[in-house]
């Protein structure tokens, strides 16, 4: 498969060694190019969020051979902040896995190095395209597959960017000492917020929290959760608090020339959902197919079809949380129709 000459160093250059960037670099090895990660952050990339693994990541992630030790869990709840009143839904096909970024990063580092992929410490830019390469970061590849996150670069560079629309939205996440109470990922939902809780071992859970309002610290939003509040009092914080945003953004197209867009960086619409990393390793697979049938401009195509049903769901659940009106009976309504709630948990896993 790999067509190296002497104008180009490897076939696919990605960038960005998150868990999107990794999985197109081993998707991309095991179908025969050559290929290199370029990443500026040292081992292991961490990252502010909700760190768990909706059940179809956990099956790609076992095609991978990727295999994190983590916290199984086995659906969603949605509990209201001040009441405590709690809407519940199991997954019907597998559970999902609640696991440290940390963790995840390791292990899919150690996959890709198995598999022959370059890792190369800097940051790409500079991107041009000459005829039949890509050039960026001191390396000429057939093609520059950009994984590199929420406010790409490269994105940017090439003048893909959406303007944001909407209220903005950002995310701070801390690791608690405390052995799960549940085996649910848990959503309270308070007036202006909503915080992720996710076990991520058998005595650690991560805590999440998801706004539009900016200048309030992690510890003040906790005190708008009264019952999450009472379940981490006395427990000790093990992470420093990290944060994340804004978090909707968008992207003109997802294929420019020989630069394909993945994961966050192809465009982005809110954390609420928790699936980031499903969507994005369907959408790396999608790009390594189409790069290996000879077809880029495909991905663009391959791109709608895998990432549509995730977008419009958020957006749905994310209106819904940004009208008040909406936002103060989803809790009862998820409530008073489990069925309901239950269909749109296994539409999500």
């Amino acid at each position: 498969m790999s067509r190296l000459g002497p104008q180009v160093d490897v076939d696919v250059l990605v960038a960005g060694a998150g868990p999107v960037g990794l999985a197109t670099a081993l998707m991309a090895a095991r179908a025969g190019f050559e290929v290199a990660v370029v990443e500026p952050r040292n081992d292991p990339v961490d990252k502010a969020c909700g760190e768990g693994l909706m059940p179809a990541a956990v099956a790609a992630l076992h095609r991978l051979g990727v295999e994190p030790a983590g916290r199984p869990f086995y659906g969603i709840a949605y509990v209201d902040a001040g009441s405590g009143r709690c809407a519940r839904a199991a997954f019907s096909g597998g559970p999902g896995l609640g696991v440290r970024r940390t963790e995840l990063h390791q292990m899919m580092a150690a996959a890709a190095d198995a598999a022959g992929v370059h890792r190369i410490p800097g940051a790409v830019h500079d991107v041009r395209q000459l005829g039949g390469y890509v050039q960026a970061a001191g390396h000429r590849a057939h093609w520059l597959v950009a994984a590199d996150g929420l406010h790409s670069p490269v994105r940017r560079e090439l003048g893909l960017d959406c303007p944001p629309t909407g209220r903005p939205r950002y995310g701070l996440r801390r690791h608690f000492e405390l052995a799960p109470w549940t085996d649910l990922v848990q959503v309270h939902w308070a007036d202006d917020a909503e915080a992720y809780v996710t076990p991520v071992s058998d005595s650690m859970v991560g805590v999440a929290v998801l706004t539009g309002v900016r200048g309030v610290t992690f510890e003040q939003w906790l005190q708008q959760f009264p019952v999450l509040a009472a379940r981490l009092a006395g427990a000790r914080p093990v992470s420093a608090v990290r944060g994340a945003g804004p978090l909707g953004q968008g992207s003109s197209r997802r294929v420019a020339g020989r630069v394909l867009l993945v994961g966050d960086a192809a465009g982005y619409v809110d954390a609420l959902t928790g699936e980031g990393i499903s969507v994005g390793l369907a959408q790396a697979q999608a790009a390594v197919t189409c790069l290996a049938a000879g077809d880029p401009d495909g991905y663009e195509r391959a791109w709608v079809k895998v990432s549509r049903r995730s977008r419009r769901l958020t957006q749905a659940v994310l209106f819904a949380a940004q009208h008040r009106p909406l936002r103060s009976v989803l809790v009862p309504a998820a409530a008073k129709a489990p069925a309901v709630f239950a269909a749109a948990v296994d539409a999500l896993a």
